[in-house]
């Protein structure tokens, strides 16, 4: 299995608001860059689908270590997501999941590759995590 690192960043105006995301994927010495954003969008609905677009870039099963600084996320694939497929996708307070199609796309690929989810703290100088950070803002002001 090919390994590769993803790292994944999302971002708001207003929450709701403008959104962006960025994206590296590192594999064998090759960098790929990806952004997108939406005009009415919440943070959290980008730091899904960062990861979403990554994940869906890999031609083939692959070895991933996905690098986020969302808690969110990680926790989420990590904690939650069992517990919400258990309860029919419901969280503990018996309210629906919020953004159910995003999380039922990272369950769906989550069986498809090999993946571990690390999160480290934003803003705090991770060049990776940064440049991510960059790529969700430009994207974010394609859309003015």
């Amino acid at each position: 299995m090919k390994k590769v690192q993803i790292y994944t960043d999302g971002g708001c105006r207003g929450n709701p608001g403008i959104g962006g995301y960025g994206c590296i994927l590192k594999f064998n010495g090759t960098v790929k860059e990806l952004k997108g954003g939406a005009k009415q969008t919440t943070n959290n609905i980008m730091e899904l689908t960062a990861a979403i677009v990554g994940l869906n870039t890999l031609k083939e099963p692959c070895e991933v270590e996905l690098v986020t600084d969302s808690q969110y996320l990680v926790k989420g694939m990590t904690e939650w997501l069992p517990g919400w497929i258990r309860k029919g996708w419901q969280t503990a307070s018996k309210q629906p999941v919020k953004n159910k199609d995003l999380w039922q796309e990272l369950d769906r690929l989550s069986k498809i590759h090999k993946i571990s989810w690390t999160w480290v703290r934003g803003h705090s100088g991770h060049p990776e995590n940064e440049r991510c950070d960059a790529l969700a803002n430009q994207a974010m002001d394609s859309l003015f």
